[in-house]
């Protein structure tokens, strides 16, 4: 789902390889091949004599990218806060919905069953 975007930047002139990556903030950046002036990465090309660099990126749509953001807050973020309330009311939810049907009937037992279930994959599938 995610769209190519060009981007033209203008950086500052005859920087090493290595400084290019940084500059235009993108991750694993390596160098394909440099001929003179111009040196080719993987996204695109930037010359060292002009300093422009061009290059591509891809990008979720806009309400998809703010959600993947909202997901992905870090604790430098606002957004970290709100998760943390609304993770520690969800396992309040949940918590509390056992206090809904008396222990000894079926039903009960039932979502125990679920439950442990419930439990057990996920243990195997953050250990596996």
């Amino acid at each position: 789902m995610k769209k190519e975007k060009q981007i033209e930047k203008q950086l500052e002139a005859n920087l090493q390889p290595h400084e290019v990556g940084s500059k235009l903030k993108i991750k694993n950046f390596q160098v394909a091949k440099s001929e003179g002036e111009v040196i080719y990465f993987k996204e695109g090309i930037y010359n060292s004599s002009t300093g422009l660099a061009n290059y591509t990126v891809k990008e979720l749509p806009y309400v998809l990218g703010k959600m993947t953001h909202l997901h992905k807050a870090t604790t430098k973020d606002p957004l970290y806060w709100l998760n943390i309330f609304f993770g520690g009311s969800l396992l309040f939810f949940v918590i509390s919905s056992f206090w809904m049907f008396r222990p000894k009937t079926s039903v009960f037992r039932t979502g125990m069953y679920f439950t442990l279930a419930g439990i057990v994959l996920t243990l195997i599938l953050l250990f596996v």
